[in-house]
């Protein structure tokens, strides 16, 4: 951290206000009444969901069905009155129009790391019902290739703890299971399963290692996002905000 000339820290909540200008962002340029709305799940992801609340509560959106990905984004959700739904229910049963999330990595393909926040199942469950899928990010998350940095997240039923690490480990794999903060022991999902970290020592296809990951048995979902490849907002050090990708909006309904 530094001082200025008046003695006052610079910079050290810049972080947090590019997440919330790019969270504000995309909600204003793509989310409008009528939608089937999938709200995402951390840090980044939260500032979206707090501009959609603020909109509803002033009715400037109106008549918008929301999915929540986490017990964080449901509980959010509650503080501003907005409806939230299962994707089980009649209301969703038919898909999302759009779903706004964060990420941990991007690649130059838009392709992506998420689950860092251990809610992998459900926010891939959102990314591939929805016909949009807007991604929110710092430029600190941008990569040439994935997993080499942050490992990716796979989420395990527990008794495939060491079977899977076994064979998550024949791709080349460090595994790490991953443990709680302020709670002795591992991570455990909101769906009961446990959390295998795991990085890679050199580049892989993340379209294939998708794929194989899931053939495993045990391993309930994996944390390469490939197959909706989203418009990405990228907030940048400078205070601009960069669009890649291709932005498609469904509107809902008129």
């Amino acid at each position: 951290m530094e001082q200025d000339s008046t003695g006052s820290i610079k910079e050290e909540a810049q972080p947090e206000q590019l997440k919330l200008r790019a969270g504000r962002a995309v909600v204003d340029a793509m989310v409008k009444s009528g939608m089937k709305l999938g709200l995402g799940t951390g840090s980044t992801a939260i500032h979206a969901v707090r501009r959609v609340g603020e909109l509803f509560t002033q009715g400037v959106l109106q008549d918008i069905s929301v999915f929540a990905t986490s017990f964080q984004t449901e509980i959010e959700c509650e503080k501003f009155g907005i409806p939230v739904y299962s994707l089980n229910s009649q209301r969703l049963s038919s898909g999302l129009d759009l779903t706004i999330d964060g990420a941990d990595e991007v690649d130059p393909q838009n392709r992506l790391i998420k689950g860092g926040g251990g809610a992998l199942l459900i926010e891939k469950l959102a990314a591939y019902a929805s016909l949009s899928y807007a991604i929110v990010v710092d430029e600190s998350k941008l990569v040439e290739n994935l997993s080499l940095a942050f490992p990716v997240p796979v989420e395990v039923v527990p008794a495939a703890r060491v079977q899977a690490a076994k064979a998550l480990e024949k791709f080349g794999a460090n595994v790490k299971l991953r443990e709680a903060v302020r709670k002795a022991g591992p991570v455990i999902t909101e769906h009961g399963n446990l959390v295998l970290d795991i990085r890679f020592c050199s580049p892989v296809d993340p379209v294939i290692m998708e794929a194989e990951l899931n053939k495993i048995p045990g391993v309930v979902e994996n944390g390469f996002f490939t197959g909706n490849p989203p418009v990405v907002y990228i907030a940048r050090f400078n205070g601009a905000i960069d669009v890649r990708g291709v932005q498609l909006l469904h509107e809902g309904k008129k």
